[in-house]
């Protein structure tokens, strides 16, 4: 049987939501549990390079600000526990949850279980995940050292990737289903400074129609474009990375809290009295982070929701 552990409050996810809502309720003396969940530090180890992150610059690997927060989280006495949540049952307070090593019983609970990355959703990306496969260039780029590649996305982490496996890959083809990117301009700048030295391929607008590979792994990518499908590619490879945006990891929250229609967390966020901003459904349940953020999705504006949420549980201990 499974030892319980209590307390006023837990914490879900170990990025910088998570962490961030550790710090403050910890030096609130509120004593939080927080359950890292299997991605310890979130997506944004993923990232080998921050240049956004107020005070920190030029940069800063995001392995190296998530082992900073995690021990800053460990500096004021945050008990962080390795382990996964199974099952919860939010239905009455004191709140349940089943983990994989310990079981849970809390008065409110702050979600901070973030995203995880999306697939193309293809059949023949099935067979080849793992395989040639990606959707981290930071895990996987070093088995690419001097061979072509290719990125399919448009976005700040597609472009990323982009430019961290230019020092990896001998040749990259970025493909994109539009004929704009939507990243930062400092990064689209970068970019066409590799398409103009040629160390870029960029194929715009284009999809993908079927990867092609052996028992070894990829071998081809089949790409068309998007207006006209007689246009087709098929480009020699031996990688491929897909960085085409997230979903929200709510799988646990389904039948408990409401959600909207792409699975993000609803909170009060139009509340008109300002506060309880983070409030879910469920009184006493609060999310922070990309679990709760289909727009902005940046670092900064995830670590700012998991400080509301902070103070926001402070307010419903408060009151209880």
């Amino acid at each position: 049987m499974k030892k319980i552990k209590t307390s006023k409050l837990i914490i879900l996810g170990s990025g910088p939501a998570g962490y961030t809502a550790a710090i403050y309720t910890s030096r609130a003396n509120l004593n939080p549990i927080l359950v890292t969940g299997e991605n310890i530090g979130g997506q944004l180890t993923r990232s080998f390079n921050v240049e956004n992150w107020p005070g920190i610059f030029p940069n800063i690997t995001g392995q190296k600000l998530m082992d900073s927060l995690y021990q800053h989280a460990l500096y004021f006495k945050t008990n962080i526990i390795k382990d996964v949540i199974l099952n919860v049952n939010l239905q009455k307070n004191p709140f349940f949850l089943e983990g994989n090593l310990f079981n849970y019983i809390c008065d409110s609970l702050i979600i901070a279980t973030g995203s995880y990355p999306k697939f193309l959703g293809l059949d023949s990306e099935k067979k080849f995940i793992g395989k040639g496969i990606s959707s981290c260039a930071i895990c996987d780029g070093f088995f690419y050292r001097n061979k072509k590649i290719a990125i399919i996305g448009g976005g700040n982490s597609a472009l990323e990737e982009v430019l961290y496996l230019m020092n990896v890959a001998s040749e990259i083809h970025l493909i994109h289903r539009k004929n704009y990117f939507t990243a930062e301009k400092i990064l689209i700048d970068k970019i066409k400074i590799g398409i103009k030295n040629k160390k870029i391929i960029l194929h715009t607008p284009y999809i993908v129609n079927k990867i092609l590979g052996n028992d070894k792994g990829v071998t081809h990518i089949k790409i068309s474009h998007i207006h006209d499908k007689k246009n087709i590619k098929i480009i020699p490879l031996y990688g491929i990375f897909i960085s085409i945006g997230s979903k929200p990891n709510t799988h646990l929250f389904i039948k408990s809290l409401k959600l909207d229609k792409n699975g993000y967390i609803i909170v009060n966020n139009n509340s008109t009295n300002n506060s309880n901003f983070t409030q879910t459904s469920i009184p006493g349940v609060f999310a922070a982070g990309d679990v709760a953020d289909s727009f902005y999705k940046q670092a900064i504006t995830s670590a700012a929701t998991g400080c509301m949420a902070a103070f926001d549980v402070q307010n419903f201990l408060n009151k209880k």
